[in-house]
């Protein structure tokens, strides 16, 4: 009987040891494990290309600028005692208390990124009063040209920034940065109301991280540095010509014919421009529709690149295909729509044939919260595709965690596994590869490239990050 008992220790051992084996495998394969992966894969992306640092890329951007006062929106609403509202409406702009917190309603639960010119100065002063009797406001440089032409120099381009702004302003530029504009005593001021996931406002609760931003601007949308940035623009000349900031028009009391004169303006120095200087245009949260369709005719036209987030292709899609725009969609797109979207906004702005000074659109660019997409013309300017997604990736979750230092322990992936190309029935499906993650593939006339974005957990903040992202994307590809 001794026998079988000497026999169970070396067993028991062996199946130990199995055990041991089973368990290390495992552990080697943790999502934590799995972050680092992907991580460590996009900075070697990221890394294949360098810059000239002989002659730097030289980059011109336009227009506006202002300072940020960032506060956390459900705060600063009960600070300014504005009850929530459960009559959720879309206001073209802001004049009460209660068209404010409709709005905030219409946006916060979805957790949809806005921005609402204020016409009531009074109700502005009021929030600018509240903000600072917050303890956790702080002030930020913001407009997306500024924040475009910081992220642009911090990468190693000289930028030229057209804007007039304030003392304050120009003090947290980069050396990099040539400011084209006259200087200001008093810079236009937004607010920007941050909440993160799962935020509470009542009974709304918020389902991702997000803005909603209010102005009451005086300068932005007069454009008024223009004639000085253009001037400026023939001697710097510039590699790539960025044109952002245009949503501070939108809903502004224009006099008649006034806005309209100053995009003729803008669409005569686009017309000037030299055929090889590529031109991007930086989408915004735009709701005005006839605002949108002088966009359509002055200025995209003219742009051979444009840059945009989830909830602005959709809303340029469908003014192009149905005349009426798109104020909210998915904030959780899936790829494959995303990419049907795309191709179709590619295709329908190549379908005319480019007038005198026009030009066919040859980059587009859309960031999302859990992915980058790029789609790039074969043949074209834009260079290095795989590597410029793999950057907006990662700038992504540095802007937003508030760090150039990734950590993988605050951040998560909300990409699927796998994704399908189309939502064509029988479409392609690529599965998602830890140390492949960027995916690259060609269609007809035109290069897509995809990169999943590691989602910052422990959000510092939202505001510029669209800005971040796209200037980040085109600095690789100049």
């Amino acid at each position: 009987m001794a026998a079988p008992k000497l026999l169970c220790v070396p067993l028991v051992s062996l199946l130990a040891l199995l055990l041991a084996y089973w368990f290390r495998i495992v552990e080697k394969d943790t999502p934590q494990d799995r972050l680092d992966t992907v991580l460590s894969s996009l900075l070697r992306a990221e890394q294949k290309v360098g810059l000239d640092v002989e002659r730097p890329p030289r980059v011109a951007i336009g227009f506006g600028g202002c300072l940020d006062i960032i506060v956390d929106g459900v705060a600063l609403m009960q600070e300014a005692a504005i009850e929530p509202s459960y009559n959720p409406v879309h206001h073209n702009f802001i004049e009460t208390e209660v068209q404010l917190a409709e709005s905030f309603a219409y946006f916060f639960p979805p957790g949809a990124a806005s921005e609402r010119y204020v016409s009531n100065n009074t109700l502005f002063r009021k929030l600018l009063d509240a903000s600072k009797r917050l303890s956790e406001m702080r002030w930020a440089l913001g407009g997306n040209a500024p924040v475009m032409a910081n992220r642009l120099a911090a990468e190693g381009c000289d930028v030229l920034l057209g804007g007039r702004l304030s003392t304050e302003e120009i003090s947290v530029l980069s050396d990099r940065i040539t400011v084209a504009g006259e200087p200001i005593t008093e810079a236009d001021i937004h607010l920007i109301m941050e909440y993160p996931t799962g935020s509470k406002w009542g009974k709304h609760v918020s389902r991702r991280a997000n803005r909603y931003i209010v102005h009451s601007d005086s300068h932005n949308p007069m454009l008024d540095s223009l004639e000085d940035f253009k001037y400026k623009l023939e001697d710097f000349r510039p590699d790539v010509l960025v044109i952002g900031g245009l949503q501070m028009m939108d809903s502004f009391p224009f006099k008649p014919g006034q806005r309209e004169a100053r995009l003729k303006a803008l669409q005569d120095m686009l017309w000037s421009m030299d055929q090889k200087i590529g031109c991007h245009f930086e989408m915004a949260s735009f709701v005005e529709q006839g605002l949108m369709k002088d966009l359509l005719e002055y200025i995209i036209p003219y742009s051979d690149s444009l840059g945009m987030n989830e909830q602005e292709l959709p809303n340029l899609l469908s003014l192009i295909k149905g005349g009426n725009i798109t104020v909210l969609s998915d904030p959780y797109p899936r790829v494959a729509s995303i990419l049907d979207q795309m191709r179709e906004l590619y295709q329908l702005l190549r379908s005319q044939e480019p007038k005198k000074g026009q030009r066919p659109l040859t980059r587009l660019h859309v960031h999302t919260l859990a992915f980058q997409a790029m789609i790039v013309t074969k043949g074209s300017m834009w260079k290095n595709t795989m590597s410029a997604t793999a950057k907006a990736s990662l700038t992504a979750n540095r802007h937003v965690c508030g760090s150039a230092r990734i950590d993988t322990r605050k951040a998560k992936l909300i990409m699927d596994d796998s994704f399908s190309v189309s939502r064509e029935v029988g479409s392609q499906r690529i599965p998602f590869e830890e140390s492949r993650p960027v995916s690259c593939w060609e269609e007809e006339t035109y290069e897509i490239c995809l990169a999943p974005v590691l989602v910052c957990t422990e959000v510092f903040q939202t505001a510029g990050g669209g800005d971040n992202i796209s200037a980040a994307g085109l600095v690789l590809q100049i």
